[in-house]
């Protein structure tokens, strides 16, 4: 998996990605998450799930694509039950306020 933290006025956004899916365009209509175009939103550094699940807790933004990244989420303590399906490739974003 690909870990990236962003800083933004809102605080950190942090967006996970397995890493098989870096360079991949998935699209259901016309919902379209490019992972090509966008890739170095996501791709940063290569972590372990445990490293994953740790980042992930206490995270106020979180971007997630794919089922490993999924489940580090779910590990993390995350409800991951809001995730949608693009060409079969689960997404799910969370943002605290």
């Amino acid at each position: 998996m690909y870990l990236r933290v962003h800083s933004s006025p809102n605080g950190e956004v942090v967006a996970l990605c397995d890493a098989e899916l870096i360079g991949r365009k998935l699209a259901k209509g016309k919902l379209v998450l490019d992972l090509g175009k966008y890739a170095g939103f996501y791709k940063g550094e290569k972590v372990s799930e445990a490293e994953a699940t740790e980042a992930l807790r206490g995270a106020q933004n979180i971007n997630i694509v794919g089922k490993k990244s999924l489940s580090a989420a779910a590990a993390a303590g995350l409800d991951v039950e809001g995730a949608i399906s693009i060409s079969g490739v689960p997404h799910l974003q969370v943002y605290k306020i």
